[in-house]
């Protein structure tokens, strides 16, 4: 059943996004594309005290394989009881440290970028995750460094402690998301250590990644806020062709909504709207039609408005590509 990763060839990874990236849209971007999937991050005190939240976060689609599951946490011992507690769990194939997280709920409570200011620390949660996993695979995902860069020193750490691959945001914590991605340090990561190296910042494009993979020479990309809106970039990736069919771009669409309602039920409508807002930018209609799903609860009422609005702009689509190719101009 385990598909351990391997890096003969790029990876292709769809990264962490809190209220994102759940078992629905995992599923979609796997079923397209994607090499790896990660679960959304998981508080180590959750897993320690049993949150029935975070175990339905744990879920895996069948398709998942391999399947990495990312934890962040300061306290030791909650991390190796966390640990423990996913090793009980035989559907996961990687832990994943954060230790990249900006946010300050995170960052207040020592973890995420936070370990970047106290590698010591950092150095004692990797070793022992490490130690206490029964799983195949370590990884950690980091910035460049807190305040200011001490990339090198991070990644070498990171690599001494036993980590079998590293992800690497291209900002320091400073940085957040609005700074300029620094993808030569990511390039200096990746001469630095042995292990192999994930890129991931603002890769929103199929022509971005290929620029990323070629410039940094990592040995995979990982999308995240690209794949929102997107998640076709992985099916760009893996094919190798830029143009995505508009009848594939549907087709994806519509299995993300019908994982989402099969996975939550009928809340998979309520929580399917802010993807149908950003699937559609740029269609006509698309204001008419948001407005029209805010305000449908039935499921199969909302399936047939959605599908009906990316049908009809499939066509419109289809019918100008064909009027411009018989073109005599």
């Amino acid at each position: 059943m385990t598909n351990k990763l391997s890096f003969d060839i790029p990876v292709y990874a769809l990264a962490p996004l809190a209220g994102y990236t759940d078992l629905p849209f995992r599923n979609v971007v796997k079923k397209f594309g994607a090499d790896l999937t990660i679960s959304e991050m998981l508080s180590s005190n959750a897993l320690a005290h049993g949150s029935e939240k975070t175990f339905k976060m744990l879920e895996r689609s069948p398709n998942e394989d391999p399947y990495s599951v990312q934890i962040a946490g300061s306290e030791i011992d909650v991390v190796r009881r966390a640990v423990e507690i996913l090793n009980e769990q035989d559907n996961i194939d990687i832990i994943d440290l954060n230790c990249g997280c900006p946010v300050p709920k995170i960052v207040c409570h020592g973890s995420g970028s936070s370990l970047l200011k106290d590698l010591p620390r950092m150095a004692k949660i990797i070793e022992t995750i490490k130690k206490t996993s029964n799983k195949s695979t370590l990884s950690v995902k980091i910035r460049l460094g807190f305040e200011e860069k001490n990339h090198i020193e991070i990644a070498k750490l990171v690599q001494e402690c036993g980590a079998d691959f590293i992800a690497v945001h291209g900002r320091t914590r400073a940085g957040k998301f609005k700074a300029a991605v620094d993808y030569d340090a990511i390039g200096e990561i990746k001469q630095s250590v042995s292990i192999p190296v994930i890129a991931n910042g603002d890769i929103d494009s199929y022509e971005k990644a290929q620029w990323v993979l070629k410039h940094t020479k990592a040995d995979g990309i990982m999308i995240g806020r690209g794949a929102v809106g997107a998640p076709w970039i992985f099916h760009q990736l893996k094919t190798g062709n830029s143009d995505v069919d508009p009848m594939l771009k549907h087709a994806i669409i519509m299995e993300h909504l019908k994982s989402m309602i099969s996975f939550y039920g009928d809340r998979g409508v309520v929580l399917f709207r802010k993807h149908v807002h950003t699937y559609s930018k740029g269609y006509e209609g698309a204001s008419v039609m948001r407005d029209i799903v805010n305000r449908i609860d039935d499921s199969n009422h909302f399936l047939e408005v959605v599908d009906q609005f990316f049908r009809e702009n499939r066509q419109i689509y289809e019918g100008f590509k064909a009027s411009s190719m018989s073109c005599d101009c």
